[in-house]
């Protein structure tokens, strides 16, 4: 995977990282950003960002996790938030959380926090009146995803695989939202369940020409 050193006269440009341009990029980025500095990545996508955040419980060590952020990465979300006080398993995130903004929030009170002030910021168009938390999850008096117009600006969060929710998010959150299912197995795996709600999300709002 990735391109080898740089063939020919090498280009001028500040966005350019010297030394993969003489050693190769095999990073797993578009290639477009072949050769890019990482900074300089970052800085291009943060001028396309997309309103929505995605926020994940982190109460055990979670190895989906990585897979969230990852499917995060694709889709170009405002930022990702990490719930808990432990540190997250970033296997799964295969780097790509280094092209992205994180953001930590020790107790599910600072996330709600966060959120009635993000207002205004990073996109969102409410004029500093706080974005909701929408949760997903396959719960008792939860709405079809399917059939829920999402808001622009939002933050979908989900819960660890497996418990699903906490309580405290559950009742912190607008809405709670499940994926329709067809087949006998109980839930789907929280990574596929979290691109399936961004890709709803993307389907709404994102520019896709």
């Amino acid at each position: 995977m990735g391109v080898g050193p740089w063939v020919g006269d090498l280009p001028s440009g500040d966005h350019w990282d010297p030394e993969l341009l003489t050693g190769g990029d095999r990073r797993n980025v578009e290639d477009r950003y072949r050769y890019w500095r990482l900074e300089a990545i970052v800085a291009d996508l943060d001028t396309r960002r997309h309103p929505v955040h995605v926020a994940v419980e982190n109460w055990g060590h979670d190895f989906n996790i990585g897979s969230v952020i990852r499917t995060a990465n694709a889709f170009n979300v405002a930022a990702f938030h990490i719930v808990g006080r432990r540190r997250w398993n970033r296997r799964g995130a295969m780097v790509t959380d280094r092209y992205q903004h994180e953001v930590h929030h020790p107790t599910v009170a600072d996330l709600v926090a966060w959120a009635a002030g993000a207002g205004g910021a990073e996109g969102t168009e409410d004029g500093g009146r706080g974005i909701p938390l929408i949760g997903i999850d396959n719960l008792p008096g939860s709405r079809p995803l399917e059939t829920h117009e999402l808001p622009r600006a939002c933050v979908l969060v989900f819960g660890q695989e497996g418990p699903g929710l906490t309580e405290e998010v559950r009742a912190s959150c607008e809405v709670i939202l499940h994926i329709t299912q067809f087949g006998s197995t109980r839930s789907i795996n929280a990574g596929a369940a979290a691109a399936i709600a961004m890709h709803a999300w993307v389907r709404q709002h994102a520019d896709l020409g």
